[in-house]
Protein backbone atom coordinates (compact mmCIF):
# COMPACT_ATOMS: atom_id res chain seq x y z
CA UNK A 1 0.00 0.00 0.00
CA UNK A 2 3.05 2.22 0.30
CA UNK A 3 2.95 5.05 -2.20
CA UNK A 4 -0.78 4.84 -2.93
CA UNK A 5 -1.90 8.37 -3.88
CA UNK A 6 -5.24 9.21 -2.25
CA UNK A 7 -7.41 12.33 -2.46
CA UNK A 8 -10.18 13.01 0.06
CA UNK A 9 -12.65 15.87 -0.30
CA UNK A 10 -13.79 17.15 3.10
CA UNK A 11 -11.92 17.94 6.32
CA UNK A 12 -14.64 17.48 8.93
CA UNK A 13 -14.84 14.05 10.62
CA UNK A 14 -15.14 11.18 8.13
CA UNK A 15 -12.41 12.50 5.81
CA UNK A 16 -9.66 12.94 8.42
CA UNK A 17 -10.64 9.63 10.08
CA UNK A 18 -10.15 7.85 6.76
CA UNK A 19 -6.90 9.74 6.21
CA UNK A 20 -5.64 8.71 9.64
CA UNK A 21 -5.89 4.99 8.92
CA UNK A 22 -4.75 5.18 5.28
CA UNK A 23 -1.70 7.27 6.15
CA UNK A 24 -0.81 4.85 8.95
CA UNK A 25 -0.90 2.05 6.37
CA UNK A 26 1.54 3.92 4.15
CA UNK A 27 -0.66 5.81 1.69
CA UNK A 28 0.14 9.36 0.61
CA UNK A 29 -3.05 11.25 1.44
CA UNK A 30 -4.22 14.71 0.43
CA UNK A 31 -7.35 16.31 1.90
CA UNK A 32 -8.92 19.19 0.01
CA UNK A 33 -11.37 21.44 1.87
CA UNK A 34 -13.28 24.33 0.31
CA UNK A 35 -13.34 26.31 3.56
CA UNK A 36 -10.38 28.69 3.97
CA UNK A 37 -9.38 27.03 7.24
CA UNK A 38 -10.41 24.21 9.53
CA UNK A 39 -14.01 24.75 10.62
CA UNK A 40 -14.10 24.49 14.40
CA UNK A 41 -17.73 25.47 14.97
CA UNK A 42 -20.83 23.32 14.99
CA UNK A 43 -23.16 21.42 17.26
CA UNK A 44 -22.81 18.70 19.86
CA UNK A 45 -22.11 15.32 18.31
CA UNK A 46 -22.39 11.89 19.90
CA UNK A 47 -19.79 9.14 19.88
CA UNK A 48 -21.45 5.87 20.77
CA UNK A 49 -20.67 2.16 21.01
CA UNK A 50 -18.58 1.01 18.07
CA UNK A 51 -17.73 4.62 17.22
CA UNK A 52 -15.89 4.90 20.51
CA UNK A 53 -14.06 1.65 19.71
CA UNK A 54 -12.77 3.21 16.49
CA UNK A 55 -11.63 6.32 18.36
CA UNK A 56 -9.88 4.02 20.82
CA UNK A 57 -8.06 2.30 17.92
CA UNK A 58 -6.94 5.74 16.78
CA UNK A 59 -5.40 6.29 20.22
CA UNK A 60 -7.61 9.33 20.77
CA UNK A 61 -10.02 8.14 23.45
CA UNK A 62 -8.36 10.10 26.27
CA UNK A 63 -8.22 13.28 24.17
CA UNK A 64 -11.89 12.94 23.23
CA UNK A 65 -12.92 12.33 26.84
CA UNK A 66 -10.95 15.40 27.88
CA UNK A 67 -12.94 17.55 25.43
CA UNK A 68 -16.36 16.06 26.23
CA UNK A 69 -19.01 18.65 27.09
CA UNK A 70 -19.89 16.87 30.37
CA UNK A 71 -23.57 17.27 29.65
CA UNK A 72 -25.44 15.51 32.46
CA UNK A 73 -28.67 14.87 30.60
CA UNK A 74 -31.66 16.46 28.87
CA UNK A 75 -34.48 18.23 30.71
CA UNK A 76 -37.80 19.00 29.02
CA UNK A 77 -39.00 22.40 30.25
CA UNK A 78 -42.19 24.40 29.84
CA UNK A 79 -42.60 28.14 29.26
CA UNK A 80 -42.05 28.78 32.98
CA UNK A 81 -38.78 26.83 32.86
CA UNK A 82 -40.31 24.11 35.01
CA UNK A 83 -38.77 20.70 34.37
CA UNK A 84 -41.45 18.32 33.12
CA UNK A 85 -39.19 15.35 32.38
CA UNK A 86 -35.52 14.50 32.87
CA UNK A 87 -33.31 11.95 31.15
CA UNK A 88 -29.83 11.78 32.69
CA UNK A 89 -26.79 10.34 30.98
CA UNK A 90 -26.84 6.56 31.20
CA UNK A 91 -23.27 5.26 30.95
CA UNK A 92 -24.54 1.67 30.83
CA UNK A 93 -26.43 2.32 27.60
CA UNK A 94 -29.30 0.18 28.90
CA UNK A 95 -31.85 2.92 29.62
CA UNK A 96 -33.50 5.47 27.36
CA UNK A 97 -31.18 8.50 27.27
CA UNK A 98 -30.88 11.48 24.95
CA UNK A 99 -27.28 12.20 25.92
CA UNK A 100 -24.62 9.79 24.65
CA UNK A 101 -21.83 8.45 26.81
CA UNK A 102 -19.60 10.96 25.03
CA UNK A 103 -20.85 14.34 23.81
CA UNK A 104 -18.26 16.52 22.11
CA UNK A 105 -18.45 19.61 19.94
CA UNK A 106 -18.11 18.80 16.25
CA UNK A 107 -15.37 21.41 15.89
CA UNK A 108 -13.40 19.99 18.81
CA UNK A 109 -13.54 16.50 17.30
CA UNK A 110 -12.50 17.84 13.90
CA UNK A 111 -9.54 19.62 15.52
CA UNK A 112 -8.47 16.45 17.33
CA UNK A 113 -8.58 14.50 14.06
CA UNK A 114 -6.70 17.27 12.26
CA UNK A 115 -3.97 17.38 14.91
CA UNK A 116 -3.64 13.59 14.71
CA UNK A 117 -3.13 13.65 10.93
CA UNK A 118 -1.57 16.96 9.91
CA UNK A 119 2.02 15.67 10.13
CA UNK A 120 1.32 12.76 7.76
CA UNK A 121 -1.49 14.13 5.58
CA UNK A 122 -1.37 17.08 3.20
CA UNK A 123 -4.23 19.53 3.83
CA UNK A 124 -5.26 21.98 1.11
CA UNK A 125 -7.75 24.59 2.33
CA UNK A 126 -9.67 27.07 0.21
CA UNK A 127 -9.91 24.75 -2.79
CA UNK A 128 -12.22 22.07 -4.18
CA UNK A 129 -12.55 19.54 -6.98
CA UNK A 130 -13.78 21.03 -10.25
CA UNK A 131 -13.84 17.88 -12.37
CA UNK A 132 -12.56 14.29 -12.49
CA UNK A 133 -11.77 11.90 -15.33
CA UNK A 134 -11.02 8.27 -14.53
CA UNK A 135 -8.63 6.14 -16.56
CA UNK A 136 -7.78 2.46 -16.10
CA UNK A 137 -5.29 3.11 -13.31
CA UNK A 138 -5.70 6.74 -12.20
CA UNK A 139 -8.18 9.54 -11.59
CA UNK A 140 -7.23 12.83 -13.22
CA UNK A 141 -8.43 15.67 -11.01
CA UNK A 142 -8.81 19.33 -11.92
CA UNK A 143 -9.06 21.62 -8.92
CA UNK A 144 -11.07 24.82 -8.83
CA UNK A 145 -7.96 26.97 -8.78
CA UNK A 146 -6.50 25.33 -11.86
CA UNK A 147 -4.10 22.71 -10.53
CA UNK A 148 -4.23 19.27 -12.18
CA UNK A 149 -3.14 16.10 -10.39
CA UNK A 150 -3.42 12.33 -10.66
CA UNK A 151 -4.55 10.07 -7.82
CA UNK A 152 -5.03 6.34 -7.42
CA UNK A 153 -8.21 6.75 -5.37
CA UNK A 154 -10.63 9.62 -4.68
CA UNK A 155 -13.14 9.84 -1.83
CA UNK A 156 -16.05 12.19 -1.17
CA UNK A 157 -16.46 13.03 2.51
CA UNK A 158 -17.81 16.54 2.06
CA UNK A 159 -21.17 16.32 3.76
CA UNK A 160 -24.88 16.10 3.09
CA UNK A 161 -24.87 18.16 -0.09
CA UNK A 162 -21.55 16.76 -1.32
CA UNK A 163 -20.55 18.33 -4.67
CA UNK A 164 -17.92 15.60 -5.06
CA UNK A 165 -20.63 12.94 -4.83
CA UNK A 166 -22.41 14.68 -7.69
CA UNK A 167 -19.20 14.61 -9.75
CA UNK A 168 -18.77 10.88 -9.12
CA UNK A 169 -22.35 9.79 -9.77
CA UNK A 170 -23.83 12.65 -11.78
CA UNK A 171 -26.89 13.08 -9.57
CA UNK A 172 -29.46 15.62 -10.69
CA UNK A 173 -32.31 17.08 -8.66
CA UNK A 174 -34.69 14.33 -9.77
CA UNK A 175 -32.30 11.61 -8.62
CA UNK A 176 -30.93 13.32 -5.53
CA UNK A 177 -30.10 10.89 -2.71
CA UNK A 178 -31.03 13.57 -0.15
CA UNK A 179 -34.32 12.69 1.54
CA UNK A 180 -35.82 15.58 3.49
CA UNK A 181 -37.44 14.92 6.87
CA UNK A 182 -39.40 18.17 6.72
CA UNK A 183 -37.44 19.91 9.47
CA UNK A 184 -34.92 22.76 9.52
CA UNK A 185 -32.37 23.68 12.18
CA UNK A 186 -30.09 26.60 12.95
CA UNK A 187 -27.06 26.22 15.25
CA UNK A 188 -25.13 29.00 16.96
CA UNK A 189 -23.62 29.99 20.31
CA UNK A 190 -24.96 32.50 22.81
CA UNK A 191 -23.50 33.95 26.03
CA UNK A 192 -23.81 31.52 28.91
CA UNK A 193 -26.01 32.25 31.93
CA UNK A 194 -25.75 30.66 35.36
CA UNK A 195 -29.16 29.07 34.88
CA UNK A 196 -27.88 27.07 31.89
CA UNK A 197 -26.09 24.58 34.14
CA UNK A 198 -24.82 21.19 32.96
CA UNK A 199 -28.16 19.92 31.68
CA UNK A 200 -29.43 20.46 28.16
CA UNK A 201 -32.84 22.15 28.17
CA UNK A 202 -35.44 21.21 25.56
CA UNK A 203 -38.40 23.55 25.06
CA UNK A 204 -41.28 22.92 22.65
CA UNK A 205 -43.48 25.73 21.35
CA UNK A 206 -46.70 25.36 19.34
CA UNK A 207 -46.22 25.22 15.59
CA UNK A 208 -43.75 22.31 15.75
CA UNK A 209 -41.00 24.57 17.08
CA UNK A 210 -38.17 23.57 19.38
CA UNK A 211 -35.49 25.55 21.23
CA UNK A 212 -32.59 23.47 22.53
CA UNK A 213 -29.86 24.86 24.82
CA UNK A 214 -26.86 22.63 25.52
CA UNK A 215 -23.88 23.23 27.82
CA UNK A 216 -20.30 23.54 26.68
CA UNK A 217 -18.43 23.42 29.96
CA UNK A 218 -15.17 22.66 28.16
CA UNK A 219 -15.17 25.96 26.28
CA UNK A 220 -12.42 28.42 27.12
CA UNK A 221 -13.13 30.26 30.36
CA UNK A 222 -13.14 33.57 28.50
CA UNK A 223 -15.93 32.38 26.20
CA UNK A 224 -18.58 31.13 28.66
CA UNK A 225 -20.96 30.00 25.94
CA UNK A 226 -24.07 27.91 25.55
CA UNK A 227 -24.81 25.98 22.37
CA UNK A 228 -28.22 26.98 21.04
CA UNK A 229 -30.31 25.54 18.23
CA UNK A 230 -33.69 26.34 16.73
CA UNK A 231 -35.70 23.54 15.11
CA UNK A 232 -38.92 23.76 13.13
CA UNK A 233 -40.99 21.28 11.13
CA UNK A 234 -42.51 23.18 8.23
CA UNK A 235 -43.05 23.16 4.48
CA UNK A 236 -42.69 26.94 4.29
CA UNK A 237 -41.27 28.18 0.99
CA UNK A 238 -39.01 30.55 2.95
CA UNK A 239 -37.41 27.61 4.70
CA UNK A 240 -37.19 25.43 1.60
CA UNK A 241 -35.19 28.16 -0.12
CA UNK A 242 -32.86 28.80 2.82
CA UNK A 243 -29.72 27.71 0.98
CA UNK A 244 -30.09 30.61 -1.46
CA UNK A 245 -30.26 33.19 1.34
CA UNK A 246 -27.42 35.07 2.99
CA UNK A 247 -26.69 34.35 6.65
CA UNK A 248 -28.36 37.64 7.60
CA UNK A 249 -31.46 36.62 5.65
CA UNK A 250 -31.47 33.15 7.22
CA UNK A 251 -31.30 34.74 10.67
CA UNK A 252 -34.21 37.01 9.76
CA UNK A 253 -36.32 34.01 8.74
CA UNK A 254 -35.63 32.17 11.99
CA UNK A 255 -36.22 35.35 13.99
CA UNK A 256 -39.66 35.79 12.44
CA UNK A 257 -40.56 32.15 13.07
CA UNK A 258 -39.51 32.11 16.75
CA UNK A 259 -40.20 35.66 17.97
CA UNK A 260 -43.41 34.57 19.73
CA UNK A 261 -42.17 31.16 20.93
CA UNK A 262 -42.01 32.15 24.59
CA UNK A 263 -39.68 30.79 27.30
CA UNK A 264 -36.17 32.21 26.62
CA UNK A 265 -36.79 32.93 22.94
CA UNK A 266 -35.95 36.64 23.24
CA UNK A 267 -32.57 35.86 24.82
CA UNK A 268 -31.80 33.16 22.26
CA UNK A 269 -32.78 35.33 19.30
CA UNK A 270 -30.72 38.25 20.59
CA UNK A 271 -27.75 35.91 20.86
CA UNK A 272 -28.43 34.55 17.38
CA UNK A 273 -28.47 38.04 15.87
CA UNK A 274 -24.92 38.71 17.08
CA UNK A 275 -23.55 35.18 16.63
CA UNK A 276 -20.68 34.79 14.15
CA UNK A 277 -20.96 30.99 14.00
CA UNK A 278 -24.56 30.69 12.76
CA UNK A 279 -25.21 27.68 10.55
CA UNK A 280 -28.52 26.55 9.07
CA UNK A 281 -29.34 23.14 7.62
CA UNK A 282 -32.22 21.03 6.40
CA UNK A 283 -32.71 17.91 8.50
CA UNK A 284 -32.38 15.09 5.99
CA UNK A 285 -30.91 11.68 5.29
CA UNK A 286 -28.74 10.52 2.40
CA UNK A 287 -29.87 7.22 0.93
CA UNK A 288 -27.82 5.86 -1.96
CA UNK A 289 -29.69 2.70 -2.81
CA UNK A 290 -27.48 1.53 -5.67
CA UNK A 291 -23.86 1.74 -4.52
CA UNK A 292 -21.31 3.91 -2.73
CA UNK A 293 -18.55 3.66 -5.31
CA UNK A 294 -17.79 4.02 -8.98
CA UNK A 295 -14.50 2.82 -10.36
CA UNK A 296 -11.69 4.26 -8.27
CA UNK A 297 -13.96 6.72 -6.47
CA UNK A 298 -16.18 6.22 -3.41
CA UNK A 299 -18.19 8.12 -0.80
CA UNK A 300 -18.38 7.92 2.99
CA UNK A 301 -19.78 9.78 5.97
CA UNK A 302 -22.73 12.12 5.49
CA UNK A 303 -21.99 12.25 1.76
CA UNK A 304 -22.84 8.55 1.52
CA UNK A 305 -25.25 7.72 4.33
CA UNK A 306 -26.14 10.69 6.52
CA UNK A 307 -28.58 9.32 9.14
CA UNK A 308 -29.68 12.89 10.08
CA UNK A 309 -28.86 14.93 13.20
CA UNK A 310 -31.89 13.54 15.03
CA UNK A 311 -30.59 9.96 14.81
CA UNK A 312 -27.68 10.54 17.19
CA UNK A 313 -25.62 8.26 14.94
CA UNK A 314 -23.98 10.57 12.39
CA UNK A 315 -20.51 10.71 13.93
CA UNK A 316 -20.48 7.06 14.93
CA UNK A 317 -21.47 5.97 11.43
CA UNK A 318 -18.87 8.31 9.92
CA UNK A 319 -15.90 7.01 11.90
CA UNK A 320 -16.95 3.37 11.59
CA UNK A 321 -17.31 3.78 7.82
CA UNK A 322 -13.88 5.41 7.60
CA UNK A 323 -12.30 2.56 9.56
CA UNK A 324 -13.92 -0.17 7.46
CA UNK A 325 -13.11 1.57 4.18
CA UNK A 326 -9.46 2.05 5.13
CA UNK A 327 -9.18 -1.52 6.38
CA UNK A 328 -10.62 -3.05 3.23
CA UNK A 329 -8.37 -0.90 1.02
CA UNK A 330 -5.38 -2.04 3.07
CA UNK A 331 -6.45 -5.67 2.56
CA UNK A 332 -6.84 -5.21 -1.21
CA UNK A 333 -4.59 -2.26 -2.13
CA UNK A 334 -4.31 -3.34 -5.76
CA UNK A 335 -8.00 -4.10 -6.24
CA UNK A 336 -10.14 -1.08 -5.29
CA UNK A 337 -13.29 -2.64 -6.74
CA UNK A 338 -12.97 -5.59 -4.36
CA UNK A 339 -12.14 -3.28 -1.45
CA UNK A 340 -15.16 -1.07 -2.10
CA UNK A 341 -17.46 -4.08 -2.46
CA UNK A 342 -16.30 -5.46 0.90
CA UNK A 343 -16.66 -2.05 2.55
CA UNK A 344 -20.24 -1.78 1.37
CA UNK A 345 -21.07 -5.37 2.30
CA UNK A 346 -19.88 -4.78 5.86
CA UNK A 347 -21.23 -1.27 6.29
CA UNK A 348 -24.63 -1.19 4.61
CA UNK A 349 -26.54 -3.30 7.20
CA UNK A 350 -25.23 -1.02 9.96
CA UNK A 351 -26.25 2.09 8.01
CA UNK A 352 -29.73 0.69 7.41
CA UNK A 353 -30.21 0.26 11.16
CA UNK A 354 -28.70 3.67 11.96
CA UNK A 355 -31.06 5.40 9.52
CA UNK A 356 -34.16 3.75 10.95
CA UNK A 357 -35.89 6.48 12.93
CA UNK A 358 -38.76 6.21 15.39
CA UNK A 359 -42.00 6.18 13.35
CA UNK A 360 -43.33 9.73 13.04
CA UNK A 361 -40.00 11.43 13.69
CA UNK A 362 -39.23 14.28 13.77
CA UNK A 363 -42.82 15.56 13.86
CA UNK A 364 -43.67 13.26 16.78
CA UNK A 365 -41.28 15.12 19.08
CA UNK A 366 -42.49 18.50 17.84
CA UNK A 367 -46.26 18.76 18.43
CA UNK A 368 -48.35 21.28 16.53
CA UNK A 369 -50.53 22.42 19.45
CA UNK A 370 -50.12 23.39 23.10
CA UNK A 371 -52.30 20.41 24.02
CA UNK A 372 -50.02 18.10 22.06
CA UNK A 373 -46.99 19.48 23.89
CA UNK A 374 -48.72 18.96 27.26
CA UNK A 375 -49.52 15.37 26.33
CA UNK A 376 -45.97 14.65 25.18
CA UNK A 377 -44.46 16.15 28.32
CA UNK A 378 -46.90 14.19 30.49
CA UNK A 379 -45.92 10.91 28.84
CA UNK A 380 -42.21 11.74 29.04
CA UNK A 381 -42.63 12.66 32.69
CA UNK A 382 -44.02 9.21 33.46
CA UNK A 383 -41.25 7.51 31.47
CA UNK A 384 -38.52 9.56 33.15
CA UNK A 385 -39.67 8.45 36.60
CA UNK A 386 -39.83 4.75 35.70
CA UNK A 387 -36.41 3.14 35.40
CA UNK A 388 -37.73 -0.21 34.18
CA UNK A 389 -39.79 1.51 31.50
CA UNK A 390 -36.72 3.48 30.41
CA UNK A 391 -34.78 0.24 30.10
CA UNK A 392 -37.58 -1.34 28.08
CA UNK A 393 -37.88 1.63 25.72
CA UNK A 394 -34.12 1.90 25.46
CA UNK A 395 -34.03 -1.57 23.91
CA UNK A 396 -36.39 -0.51 21.12
CA UNK A 397 -36.01 3.27 20.76
CA UNK A 398 -32.30 3.65 21.39
CA UNK A 399 -29.82 3.96 18.51
CA UNK A 400 -28.11 0.75 17.27
CA UNK A 401 -24.75 1.70 18.76
CA UNK A 402 -23.26 -1.80 18.64
CA UNK A 403 -25.05 -3.25 15.62
CA UNK A 404 -21.80 -4.18 13.87
CA UNK A 405 -18.71 -6.20 14.74
CA UNK A 406 -15.51 -4.37 13.80
CA UNK A 407 -12.93 -6.45 11.93
CA UNK A 408 -9.37 -6.40 13.22
CA UNK A 409 -7.24 -4.57 10.66
CA UNK A 410 -4.22 -4.14 12.93
CA UNK A 411 -1.85 -6.02 10.61
CA UNK A 412 -3.13 -4.34 7.45
CA UNK A 413 -3.14 -0.82 8.92
CA UNK A 414 0.21 -1.08 10.67
CA UNK A 415 2.16 0.10 7.64
CA UNK A 416 3.90 -3.23 7.16
CA UNK A 417 2.24 -4.05 3.85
Amino acid sequence: MSGLQVLISGASVAGPALAFFLARAGAKVTIVEKAPSLRTGGQNVDIRGVGLKVVRRMGLEAAVLNRATQEEGVAFVDASNRRRAEFPVDPTGQNLSMTAEIEIMRGDLAKLFYDATCDDVKYVFGNSIESMVETDEKVNVLFKHGLKQQFDLVFAADGLGSPTRALIFGHDKQKSPIKSLGQYVAWFTIPRQESDGRWARWYNAPGRRLILLRPDTKAEASQQITRASLWICSDSARLQGYSKLSIAEQKAVMHDLFVDAGWEASRVLAGMDSADDFYMQEVAQVKMDECWSRGRMAVLGDAAYCPSPISGMGTTVAVVGAYLLAGEIARSPNDPLAAFASYERLMRPFVTKAQKLIPGAPQLANPETAWGIWLMYSILGIVSWTTRLQAFLGRFAGPPVDAIVLPDYEAELSGNR
